[in-house]
């Protein structure tokens, strides 16, 4: 499964192009401000955009806006949540062994969100893109509001999930650190325009 993106343009920013190839996760830096988000929300086609945006050669419109965003996963850097209880946003729900994979009790399917932590909702959120089974991943600073232990583990939850199924990740991250311990590659957004900065050399 690969994504690629040819001369997409959202609201002023120059037109974009870039590939995820299957199993590639693709790291996005550069500062606040600078298009990041905007980017993986015009690729998820939550804001109007112009350019070609194709899952396996095949055009985002020819599918319906509902399975576009089913096998292109966004998670946003805030977590919304509208059911009464945590476990009512999932389609299967969370096991006791899954939700303890990420630093949670199994109990928290019943709590009610308002209950949450950012921490939580965060770590939440990226079991509740996954249970989609999403065939690209979209991901806007994903450990923003973990602490190092809960980071590590959420990481590799992500970098499993992008293994055993050969799936393409766009990775926002203003860690140099976590961009080279975690990413194939490193792109920029810098001027309403992206760069590649560097390949990773190493393990």
């Amino acid at each position: 499964m690969d994504l690629s993106v040819n001369r997409l343009s959202f609201l002023d920013w120059n037109p974009l192009s870039l590939t995820l190839e299957g199993g590639e996760v693709v790291c996005l830096m550069g500062e606040s401000g600078s298009g990041k988000s905007l980017l993986l929300r015009a690729i998820a086609d939550l804001v109007i955009s112009e350019g070609e945006i194709a899952l396996s050669g095949q055009r985002r419109e020819t599918f319906e806006p509902t399975e576009w965003r089913r096998r292109v996963g966004y998670l946003p850097a805030e977590i919304l949540w509208w059911e009464e209880s945590v476990g009512a946003h999932f389609l299967a729900t969370p096991t006791g062994d899954a939700l303890r994979k990420v630093n949670l009790p199994a109990t928290v399917n019943d709590w009610s969100p308002s209950r949450l932590s950012m921490g939580e909702r965060q770590r939440l959120g990226i079991l509740r893109m996954l249970d989609r089974e999403p065939e690209v991943l979209l991901l806007d600073e994903p450990t923003s509001n973990l602490d190092d232990k809960s980071a590590s583990v959420v990481e590799n939850t992500i970098l499993k999930y992008v293994e055993e199924r050969s799936t393409p990740a766009l990775w926002v991250t203003h860690s140099e650190t976590q961009a080279r311990r975690v990413g194939t590659r490193i792109l920029e957004m810098k001027a309403k325009a992206l760069t590649e900065r560097e390949a990773k050399t190493g393990p």
